[in-house]
């Protein structure tokens, strides 16, 4: 009687509360006729409003909306600017954040040498990366096989088992740990250029193994290791076949800026890093933020979020996006570029190579405004880091202050030589991360960089990897 009495309720209960849902639906915010009166009025059908709407469903939105001021007067002229040699194209692959790093190296070993155009191999490091990625992958699973499936950390593993996209400390720990070598020693292939496929079958692959190992959440330590690197000889053979076995011992010629040979040697990718490189990564540079959407002079650590398991998660100091400008500025002056990362696909005019706030003017087209400052994107994910790049000149005016921006950009020649220029009113709308020398970084900074940092988990939005 009593089950009988208390299915009932739950039934009476159950129904109840699906009449109060129709009816709140219908009269409690729901869109009632007399409201869809109401709304329709917005649209007067005038015959404005019909030359609008015919040329928007007739046309790019993105093409209407060019805002033809913005086109005018374009200044390529820079006060403070950093010399390359030579645009790298990643293709269609996220590895934005490789490039970028090993740009930032390049130009110091260009001119520490005199060297002519140069390249350090993106292949070679990637090749590591996606294999040190695969074993954090799965000992990530190992760590936590205790855990239900449903569990969050469980879940966000094996949502991103492995993928080309990443961080400045991506770049510190391969370099650290694998060593560097010339783009000629280690060429591009299909798959390190279109890495979609690859990556998707290396995903699919060890997902798989992830199971396997929590298959008996009480096997040893030393039972589930071997499964471990018996697992990882796999992943490996799958990236020799798609990108070819990394080099141990390698021969190479130098040669200056006229292209003339001036030295032969043999290295190992660890010796060239010394002599090309021979810089200490993992201290000698911190990562700033600007996030209006946190407290600012904060150390924060992004849990889970590094390449390598023995490597360091990415921790960054928040700032306001003035105090980065200084230590940037000081960074370009000494003829140093800084790995730079931002929204960019917002205002971007492709055709001039230009991000300008005020390129598109959606709001006049619509006859409405878009009013989010750069707080409020963040927090309703309108907004976040998609790209790096490297930051590599600045305009100041008399007093100082800076005008616009430049960046070289890894998708190969076109509008300004493959580099994008950028007005200050961008750079502070989108800009989100620089990563300085410490030799530039002010008092402040290094009293925040004392702090015990807060620790962030791994799926927060604002965190994705750049490609």
């Amino acid at each position: 009687m009593y089950i009988m009495k208390s299915k009932n309720l739950w039934i009476t209960a159950f129904a109840l509360g699906l009449a109060l849902s129709a009816q709140g639906q219908q009269n409690g915010g729901g869109i009632s006729p007399e409201m869809l009166r109401q709304i329709k009025q917005a649209y007067q059908g005038t015959p404005a409003d019909k030359a609008i709407r015919n040329a928007i469903a007739n046309n790019n939105i993105n093409k209407l909306a060019v805002n033809l001021e913005s086109l005018n007067n374009l200044d390529t002229h820079f006060s403070h600017k950093v010399e390359s040699k030579g645009i790298s194209d990643q293709q269609s692959s996220g590895r934005c954040w490789l490039f970028t790093g090993l740009n930032v190296l390049r130009a110091k070993a260009i001119a520490k040498y005199d060297m002519g155009e140069f390249q350090f191999s993106q292949n070679y490091s990637f090749f590591w990366d996606q294999l040190e990625k695969a074993n954090l992958f799965l000992q990530g699973i190992i760590d936590t096989r205790q855990k239900p499936m449903d569990d969050k950390m469980v879940e966000w593993l094996f949502k991103h088992p492995i993928g080309d996209g990443g961080q400045f400390t991506g770049v510190s720990d391969l370099l650290t740990k694998y060593g560097v070598v010339p783009a000629d020693v280690m060429v591009e292939t299909y798959s390190s250029n279109n890495t979609a496929r690859m990556g998707n079958l290396i995903g699919l692959k060890l997902k798989e193994f992830g199971l396997q190992l929590r298959e008996n959440p009480q096997a040893s330590d030393a039972e589930l290791e071997k499964k471990k690197t018996e697992m990882l000889g796999t992943i490996y053979r799958m990236l020799v076949l798609n990108l070819g076995e990394p080099p141990t011992k390698f021969t190479w010629t130098r040669k200056d800026a006229k292209g003339n040979p001036v030295e032969t040697k043999e290295y190992t990718p660890l010796s060239f890093f010394d002599e090309y490189v021979g810089d200490d990564l993992r201290n000698n540079y911190v990562m700033l933020m600007n996030d209006p959407s946190r407290a600012y002079y904060k150390l924060y650590e992004i849990d889970f979020d590094r390449h390598s398991y023995d490597g360091k998660n990415w921790t960054y100091v928040n700032l306001p996006i003035d105090d980065i400008k200084q230590m940037a500025i000081a960074s370009i002056k000494d003829s140093t570029m800084l790995y730079f990362s931002c929204d960019v696909g917002k205002f971007f005019n492709r055709e001039q190579g230009v991000l300008d706030v005020n390129y598109l003017d959606y709001g006049s087209l619509l006859g409405t405004t878009f009013g989010m400052d750069k707080k409020q994107r963040i927090q309703t994910f309108s907004s976040g880091s998609s790209h790096a790049m490297t930051l590599m000149a600045v305009d100041l005016d008399e007093n100082g202050k800076p005008k616009k921006w430049m960046v070289e950009n890894s998708w190969g020649p076109g509008a300004n030589s493959g580099h994008v220029i950028m007005t200050d009113e961008w750079f502070d709308e989108y800009m989100f991360r620089l990563v300085v020398n410490k030799k530039y970084i002010t008092e402040k900074v290094k009293e925040v960089l004392k702090q015990k940092p807060t620790r962030l988990p791994a799926w927060d939005p604002m965190f994705a990897d750049e490609d």
